[in-house]
């Protein structure tokens, strides 16, 4: 009867262990699953204001080509964005017959 008493209060105690350890485990899930989550959010507003990002750019660009800037052309190439003018389209063809 008492092999039977200290085995049984053996494995209550094992079965306390085990429930606190999957409690840790629970919280310390829940902490990475915010983590991870607000990580994802910040790749998501991330990829849109790259788009945003690229067309402010673009705009800029066309603009400083437009008013010859140099203050503005200066400022895009100091991040990294080179501006060189449209290429200039080949000379028209002479007219057939005409030397």
């Amino acid at each position: 009867m008492k092999k039977g008493k200290i085995a049984l209060t053996g494995l209550a105690i094992l079965v306390l262990i085990l429930v606190v350890a999957n409690i840790l485990l629970l919280i310390g899930n829940q902490s990475l699953q915010v983590s991870v989550s607000e990580r994802q959010q910040y790749i998501a507003e991330t990829i849109q204001l790259e788009t945003l990002n690229r067309q402010v750019i673009a705009v800029l660009a066309e603009m400083a080509l437009k008013t010859n800037d140099g203050q503005l052309k200066e400022l895009l190439a100091g991040i990294g964005i080179n501006l060189s003018p449209a290429p200039a389209q080949a000379p028209a063809s002479k007219a057939p017959g005409s030397k």
